[in-house]
């Protein structure tokens, strides 16, 4: 093998140099075990570096997925600082327009999710953010448990930290075709390994696509823009009631079914769509702003002018401000399923897969990695 690692033996193979298996990478490292990362693309290309970069903590699904969440943001903040990576901003506002939307976040933040939140009333959520300019606006949740990275810069700073800090093997450009532990057969040659963790996103066709099938996985398709610069800081991430009927912390409280009623009857094309919002800051400025859900086994890859003009919209509606010109489109995919929100399976002792199948690999993969290092080597003590 001309890579140079052909002879070497690992004690972990990760398929996969998305932010699961990077952060599986991380877990397995930091105990001290020698790690090979493989990866079909010549750098990161997929869900992980299309996305917000938002580390979401507060409306994630209650119990396992929350508790993911807040595991990743302690790591994230950890790896973030000594890989140097950019933290561009904290904490989430979730702007509220109705009276419905209120009721929903009181009762929200009387659970335990609630924790680091609090309830702005318009005049204090101006005085801290003048630009606000949203005449509807009813109320502000008010969080500080997020973060925000530049995720297309994040992914590479952070393969490539793994790599000098804990001397990680990185084999790109290879698919594997094969696995029957200790062996690793790609598209390069043999890689020896006494574990092996598949993290391929949304390619759930290719290994192990028998097992994959029982969970009926599916792919979303989501449309993302980059506004420039408005001319003023955002004191958060940014989002607005849609968000409140789609993220099951808010959306599976019984205080949710008014809020859904409400969306349906005023906005039904948002809806039929999949649109909510996010906004957030890159370090020049600007502004990504997202985002849409479309579903299918192969989604389009089209940018659709009509769903670009809803996500301005409800911009525009939460914001009180025209959006700026849009000075980048994008599209991207990632596995979904109704049934659960995230997939690891076992084909045997030695084999581990796992799939983000809800658009949450930024704020749980590091959670999610230690979860598979633990269960192939056993609790770290």
């Amino acid at each position: 093998m001309t890579n140079g690692i052909g002879t070497d033996k690992f004690d972990l193979a990760v398929v996969g140099a998305g932010i699961v298996g990077l952060a599986t990478a991380f877990a397995a490292s930091r105990r001290g075990l020698r790690v090979v990362v493989i990866d079909r693309d010549a750098q990161a290309n997929g869900a992980s570096v299309r996305n917000f970069g938002f580390v979401t903590v507060t409306g994630q699904e209650r119990g396992a997925m929350w508790q993911r969440a807040r595991r990743s943001r302690e790591v994230w903040r950890e790896v973030a600082a000594a890989a140097n990576i950019p933290v561009l901003h904290t904490g989430l506002w979730m702007t509220a327009r109705r009276p419905e939307s209120v009721a929903l976040l009181e009762a929200f933040l009387a659970t335990e999710m609630g924790e680091g939140c609090n309830l702005l009333t318009p005049g204090e959520a101006r005085r801290l953010w003048p630009q606000l300019a949203a005449p509807r606006l009813l109320a502000v949740l008010r969080s500080t448990a997020e973060l925000r990275v530049e995720s297309r810069e994040a992914i590479p700073r952070l393969a490539g930290w793994l790599e000098s800090r804990y001397e990680v093997r990185f084999l790109r450009e290879a698919a594997v075709t094969s696995i029957d532990v200790p062996k690793v057969e790609t598209s390069r040659g043999i890689i020896r390994a006494e574990r092996v963790a598949v993290c391929p996103g949304d390619d759930f066709y290719g290994l192990y696509a028998d097992r994959l099938a029982s969970y009926a996985l599916t792919r979303c398709k989501l449309q993302m823009l980059r506004l420039a610069n408005p001319g003023f800081a955002l004191p958060a991430a940014i989002m607005s009631d849609l968000g409140l009927g789609r993220y099951k912390g808010y959306a599976d409280l019984p205080a949710a079914a008014p809020v859904k009623r409400r969306l349906a009857d005023e906005q039904a094309e948002h809806l039929a769509n999949g649109v909510h919002l996010i906004v957030v800051q890159s370090a020049d400025g600007s502004l990504v702003v997202g985002d849409s859900h479309h579903y299918a086994a192969t989604p389009d890859p089209f940018s659709h002018e009509k769903v670009d003009a809803l996500i301005l919209d409800e911009f525009s509606a939460a914001l009180g401000i025209a959006p700026p010109p849009t000075i980048e489109r994008w599209v991207g995919t990632y596995a979904s399923s109704d049934a659960r929100p995230v997939v690891i399976d076992a084909p045997n002792d030695a084999v581990r897969i796992a799939i983000v199948a809800c658009g949450a690999g930024a704020s749980t993969g590091f959670a999610i990695g230690e979860e598979l290092v633990d269960s192939l080597f056993g609790a770290h003590r």
